[in-house]
């Protein structure tokens, strides 16, 4: 598809080609930026002057280089005067956070639903909790530059619509829609809001905020109820034709393996996610719950046998799963995440030491696999990095805008239908 762009345009595309150079390469002087991004001096003193104006620039001390004339001036992202809202529309609660441009998080709050169930209560409760939250002492004086949000489901980033969330129940639900029409008459209408899966999400938060040089490519694997994957590949995220991209959760593990929600057998959900080793434990009789997730986290703790020996068969599910992903994409990293991190080096040992052999077979290295730098706050903190990331890429032909624009939103029926089991 090819899209004509005006001079705002092109001159939005540069400033942000000036902002994405400093947040990889923090320090460089107006003449380093000009031979960095290949724009005149003179463009880039005036776009510099704009960015600091409003907030997304400062300096830092003169620095002596020793060489004569005017020494040169660092130039650093600002981290005091602007804001973005991040939130992880979670199982059983919202997690919102607001953070400076640099992850930095400046104010959080965790709500737990009323009625999970409920998916306009819960929607309207995270709504409600970011505006709140720019009320919030410590983002006084800021401006707030965008919103993201993280869902555990099947999302069409496009247009902001949750397809399917098997774990709550949800199907269908206008998310995007929803918050702008709650955001009406406040300070978060109109504001650019990013709506997308939530291990997209978190591979978005080590993406942006890390500070991680040589990460990329690199895969968010998710592990929760179900399993899913966040894929950045040049440092963008790998969404695929309709943004459904990193579905891996569905990928066959076991030929004839236990039966998944989506109808299949031996699929990573149905070995590796949180669902499949409570149905290992408890008994498939027994309705998930948190309550029975808590005591499976305890009974691993305490090195209760029958726990352990199902966290170690998942573990090495996941490590078939590991290589799969390391052979596909040959990412430098990968990174483990969502609520199985609980059960800690039981879950992650016995998958690091499959992929191991996998690498010593092959006679080559693996990759780096370690936990996220974010925490609880993972998803939440992807949220506000997902808004940095769009909002720093004006003229990304992969972005959401972008494939809406195209027209790629509209799914195909029965790309529709298989959806319906999908985590």
């Amino acid at each position: 598809m090819i899209v004509a762009g005006d001079q705002q345009l092109l001159k939005q595309i540069n400033r942000m080609a000036l902002v994405r150079q400093l947040a990889s390469a923090p320090g460089m002087s107006r003449a380093a930026l000009a031979d960095a991004v290949g724009l005149t001096k003179s463009t880039i003193s005036l776009l510099v002057r704009e960015l600091m104006d409003e907030g997304w620039l400062s300096e830092s001390a003169l620095l002596a280089t020793g060489a004569l004339g005017r020494r040169a001036t660092p130039l650093h992202i600002d981290g005091s005067r602007l804001a973005l809202l991040g939130a992880d529309l979670g199982i059983s609660a919202v997690r919102i956070v607001a953070t400076n441009l640099l992850g930095e998080v400046l104010a959080e709050q965790q709500l737990p639903y009323p009625d999970a169930g409920d998916a306009a209560s819960c929607i309207a409760l995270m709504g409600a909790g970011l505006h709140a939250l720019t009320a919030n002492a410590a983002l006084t004086g800021r401006t707030v530059l965008g919103i993201g949000a993280g869902l555990h489901g099947v999302v069409d980033d496009s247009t902001g619509m949750l397809h399917h969330a098997p774990h709550q129940g949800w199907r269908n639900v206008d998310v995007a829609g929803l918050l702008r029409a709650q955001f009406a008459g406040t300070a978060l209408a109109g504001l650019p809001l990013f709506i997308q899966n939530e291990a997209n999400v978190a591979a978005l938060a080590e993406l942006e905020f890390s500070g991680e040089s040589g990460a990329d490519p690199l895969i968010y694997l998710s592990i929760g109820y179900g399993v899913g994957a966040g894929i950045i590949v040049n440092g963008r995220l790998l969404t695929g034709l309709y943004g459904f991209a990193g579905e891996v959760g569905h990928t066959i593990l076991q030929q004839g393996g236990p039966r998944c929600s989506c109808g299949r057998h031996g699929c990573a959900d149905a070995l590796i996610g949180l669902r499949a080793l409570m149905d290992e434990v408890y008994g498939r009789q027994q309705p998930a719950s948190q309550q029975q997730l808590e005591r499976l986290f305890q009974q691993a703790e305490a090195d209760d046998a029958g726990a352990l020996r199902a966290v170690e068969a998942a573990g090495r599910h996941m490590g078939v799963l590991l290589n799969n992903l390391w052979v596909a994409f040959d990412p430098m990293c990968i990174v483990i995440g969502g609520a199985a991190l609980r059960l800690g080096e039981r879950l992650i040992a016995p998958g690091r030491s499959v992929l191991d052999d996998c690498a010593s077979a092959a006679q080559l290295t693996a990759p780096t696999v370690r936990t996220p730098h974010f925490g609880d706050n993972a998803i939440a903190i992807g949220g506000a990095a997902m808004a940095r990331h769009y909002l720093m890429r004006p003229f990304d032909s992969q972005g959401p805008a972008r494939r809406q624009q195209g027209k790629l939103n509209e799914l195909p029926p029965a790309l529709a239908a298989s959806l319906q089991g999908w985590s």
